[in-house]
C-alpha cells in the first residue's frame, strides 16, 4: 500500500513539474508597420487605398525573414500584429494622407466615403533579410474616380535594416511602404493639377 501511494506521489509530481514546465515557453512579440509622414489636421483630396494584395510567402502572421541564397525562415515567436495586407494599406494611407496633407485618405471602404482616387497595390516582393536589407517591389494603379482613367506604376526599394533584431525590420519596411506612397501621391498630385 505504501509503494502504491508513493508512485502515485511521483506521478503527480512529475506532472505538476511537467505542467509548469510546459506553462513557461517562449511568448510571440507583436510588431507593426507605420507610416513616416506626418498625420494632417485638415481635410484635402479623399483616397480609398484597396485591395493590397501580396506574396503568398508572407501572407501569414509570422514574419518570414530570407536566408540567403534560397531559403527562409518562419519567425513562430515575432509576428505581425494584424494580417499584413491590412497593414501595408493602413501604412500606405497613413503616408499619403501626410504627403498629400490630407485626412480624407483610408484603407477601408467606409459606407459614405466617395473617394476621388482610388489606390490598388500588387505587392510582389515584401522580403527581409536580417542585419542587411527590406525590399518592396510592388506595382500600383492610382484610379482619378471622375475622370474613369487610371495610371499604372511600379516601386522598388531597398531599405537597410538599421540592427539585427525584428523591430529593425518593421522599421525598414515602413520606410520601404514610405518610399512606395511616395511614388503615388506624386502621380495623385500630378492628376489634381
Amino acid at each position: 500500500m505504501k509503494s502504491s501511494l508513493t508512485a502515485f506521489t511521483f506521478l503527480v509530481a512529475g506532472s505538476v513539474i511537467g505542467l509548469i514546465g510546459c506553462g513557461t515557453s517562449a511568448q510571440p512579440r507583436f510588431y507593426t508597420l507605420n507610416a513616416t509622414a506626418a498625420a494632417p489636421s485638415t481635410s484635402g483630396t479623399k483616397v480609398l487605398v484597396g485591395p493590397v494584395s501580396i506574396p503568398a510567402t508572407v501572407d501569414r502572421p509570422e514574419m518570414v525573414v530570407q536566408t540567403p541564397p534560397n531559403g527562409v525562415e518562419i519567425e513562430e515567436f515575432n509576428r505581425w500584429a494584424s494580417p499584413l495586407g491590412e497593414m501595408i494599406g493602413r501604412a500606405v494611407a497613413s503616408d499619403l494622407g501626410g504627403q498629400l496633407m490630407s485626412s480624407e485618405v483610408t484603407s477601408a471602404p467606409l459606407a459614405s466615403f466617395n473617394p476621388s482616387y482610388k489606390v490598388t497595390i500588387n505587392v510582389q516582393r515584401f522580403d527581409s533579410i536580417r542585419g542587411q536589407e527590406a525590399v518592396l517591389e510592388a506595382v500600383w494603379t492610382v484610379q482619378d474616380m471622375s475622370a474613369s482613367k487610371s495610371r499604372s506604376g511600379s516601386t522598388a526599394a531597398h531599405e537597410a535594416i538599421q540592427g539585427d533584431g525584428f523591430d529593425a525590420i518593421a522599421a525598414a519596411q515602413s520606410r520601404a511602404l514610405a518610399r512606395l506612397s511616395s511614388d503615388i501621391a506624386a502621380v495623385i498630385r500630378t492628376a489634381s493639377n
